[in-house]
């Protein structure tokens, strides 16, 4: 079978779809003939394998709008779905969409939907028909949980094509990592309990939130891996609010590293405000080693990834003081802090397993081509 796998970029850029497309396509390498296709983020064509994987990424102007300008992608996706018995397609990327339209592409067609688009809502008006136009196309539609069909704007009218394909963490990799005290040494108190947030420090996910209601707790340090344009006022209100010796900045961290600062944390958080977060495979890396997490009700993935009152405590968006009860609950109760712990490991293992996330894929694959 050959599958082509599509989206806008892949890594060495980071991501979460990123992430989950080099899963996808390691995973199923030995079993497949699989070939990638991107963009570059700026920059000329090129062609390179990556851990067995046939990478081509078009050239492009640059990326605006968050999505890259190539007119050589659209070619280049007819000449490399021409042989491709599934050609799998991750969105949001509108140049996706449109080049498998304008392909004559007649093969199966897998979505990938990561998320609706949420900033851009002027562009919405006109992407919508060609947007509406490849979900028709589409012989099926991989949603992360259920909950990427009930929050979306766009796909209740196609949910017959839908089937929920979780994401998948390799357990394995993240059991085998070094232990090492990697935040207990950057303590300030060493008796604090260790919460912790990853991610971009972009809008949409709260860190502002996090930190205001860190003011409303006790008895606990932050620390803040990641880079982004938020990050200068991140710090200023961290200084402003006297918060300084409670919140650590980590920037960006080995993949080393950031498997031991899960390792080595208490309380995982994800303080995330807008629906453009659809999932948080965060979340999952910090359960893998026992942790329990705070989320947010988000009406999309992120809920369902670390259930309230199961593997952790679920807060309404941007509401500070429910972010604080929740710390400090988890902060204090010790014997909870275990229970969900223990319930986050279990989940993790019996739900996002990477072998059963390829297992199914797999299967789905092989079916489409039997119809």
């Amino acid at each position: 079978m050959k599958v082509l796998q599509v989206n806008k970029l892949y890594t060495p850029h980071i991501g979460g779809i990123e992430r989950v497309i080099q899963d996808i396509s390691e995973g199923l390498n030995d079993r497949y003939d699989i070939q990638v296709l991107v963009c570059q983020p700026k920059g000329k064509a090129s062609d390179e394998v990556i851990n067995g994987v046939r990478v081509h990424r078009s050239g492009s102007f640059g990326t605006y709008f968050s999505m890259p300008v190539s007119f050589s992608f659209i070619s280049d996706f007819k000449k490399m779905s021409r042989d491709a018995d599934i050609v799998h397609v991750h969105l949001p990327f509108p140049l996706g969409d449109l080049a498998c339209l304008l392909s004559g592409y007649k093969g199966k067609v897998v979505i990938s939907w990561h998320s609706d688009i949420v900033k851009q809502k002027k562009l919405m008006t006109l992407y919508k028909p060609v947007m509406n136009a490849f979900l028709k196309r589409a012989d099926r539609i991989f949603v992360a949980t259920e909950g990427h069909v009930k929050g979306s704007a766009y796909l209740k009218p196609y949910s017959n094509k839908c089937v929920v394909v979780p994401y998948g963490i390799d357990t394995e990799s993240y059991e085998k990592a070094e232990a090492k005290p990697f935040l207990t040494e950057k303590l300030n108190n060493k008796t604090s309990k260790k919460l912790m947030f990853t991610g971009r420090l972009v809008y949409y996910k709260g860190i502002d939130v996090l930190i205001r209601a860190l003011k409303d707790t006790e008895d606990s340090e932050l620390f803040i891996a990641g880079e982004g344009v938020l990050k200068e006022s991140l710090e200023t209100e961290v200084r402003d609010g006297g918060l300084t010796d409670r919140v650590h900045f980590l920037g960006r961290l080995s993949d080393d590293d950031l498997k031991a600062a899960f390792r080595d944390c208490d309380i995982f958080i994800l303080p995330s405000v807008e629906n453009s977060e659809a999932f948080g495979i965060v979340q999952m890396e910090a359960m893998v080693y026992g942790h329990p997490v705070i989320n947010t009700s988000l009406p999309t993935g992120v809920p369902y990834v670390s259930p309230d009152g199961v593997s952790g405590i679920t807060v309404p968006p941007r509401d500070e003081k429910a972010l604080a009860d929740a710390i400090n609950k988890l902060v204090h109760d010790d014997a909870l802090r275990e229970e969900y712990g223990r319930n986050a490991y279990r989940i993790v293992r019996e739900r996002y397993a990477s072998e059963k996330v390829l297992e199914k894929i797999s299967g789905i694959y092989e079916d489409l081509l039997r119809k």
